[in-house]
């Protein structure tokens, strides 16, 4: 029997009736992934918080080994990574040019549709409405980020060099806050719950937490730009995140009732820390 593969250079809207715990879900997207494969992309997404998107598209991801080793959605280039901070090691902030403004290229693959394309576009421009970063296409240039459309979302942490890695998957990571979120990455940060300072603002329940899933809670000695800790920031995650029993992996404290994990898109506490990192004037 001959296998056929189709592949769809565009998403399509479709109506189909699938009951989930979320409700019936009614309107699809029914797209291609990098690789020609079809995937189901449900309309409403952009309800859900962003780390609520990035648990939701890369909870059964299966990673190629044509992929960099990836942890969730941060990215290394080998093991020892993983136990350390690129940008304490060395220097992972993108060159400013003699104007003063931080010009990263990038690509975009054939793979997303227009409407993807517009989205994740969108995306990278906010970043220069709010700081120094303008997101260019690439033309020559050596160090640049690739967009891809690969196994769910992710990013490495900082500059890498060469041709970098980002990936927003056409099924469930193709989102505006979701393209913020790992091109922050790129540009440097980690994630919020991670920060040297944040036993005093969150309580950490490893108990709770899946096995395997432990680094995501790992303190590191992150450069925090004299900002305080952002309970709303696009790179917190929230309170029941990678949970095994449906019981909080991380609370926050004095009050721990205060929301954590809801953010849609940057913070204002996101746009300042990035403007101090990259010494944006003021706009």
């Amino acid at each position: 029997m001959q296998e056929v593969f189709v592949y769809i250079r565009s998403c399509h809207k479709v109506k189909i009736l699938i009951k989930t715990q979320a409700g019936t879900q009614t309107d699809f997207f029914i797209c291609n992934t990098e690789r020609g494969n079809l995937s189901f992309n449900w309309v409403g997404g952009e309800d859900l918080s962003v780390p609520e998107l990035l648990e939701k598209a890369n909870q059964d991801v299966v990673h190629t080994i044509d992929e960099p080793l990836v942890e969730d959605d941060i990215a290394y280039s080998n093991e020892d990574e993983r136990n350390a901070d690129p940008c304490t090691s060395r220097s992972c902030i993108w060159p400013k040019s003699s104007d003063g403004k931080v010009y990263v290229p990038y690509t975009l693959s054939s793979a997303y549709s227009d409407r993807e394309r517009s989205v994740i576009e969108r995306g990278l421009q906010s970043f220069a409405t709010i700081s120094c970063i303008r997101f260019i296409k690439r033309t020559n240039q050596k160090d640049y980020l690739a967009i891809q459309s690969l196994e769910g979302c992710y990013s490495f942490i900082g500059r890498q060099g060469k041709a970098q890695t980002v990936s927003l998957a056409r099924s469930g990571c193709v989102y505006h806050g979701t393209t913020q979120h790992e091109v922050l990455h790129a540009l440097g940060f980690h994630h919020e719950q991670k920060r040297s300072d944040r036993d005093s603002h969150i309580r950490i329940h490893l108990e709770n937490v899946i096995s395997g899933k432990e680094n995501n809670f790992k303190k590191i000695a992150t450069l925090n730009q004299n900002t305080g800790y952002d309970y709303k920031s696009v790179m917190h995650y929230g309170k029941f995140a990678f949970s095994k029993n449906n019981k909080a992996t991380m609370v926050p404290i004095p009050n721990q009732n205060v929301e954590i994990g809801k953010a849609t898109e940057m913070s204002q506490n996101d746009i300042n820390r990035l403007k101090r990192l990259y010494k944006s004037q003021n706009l």
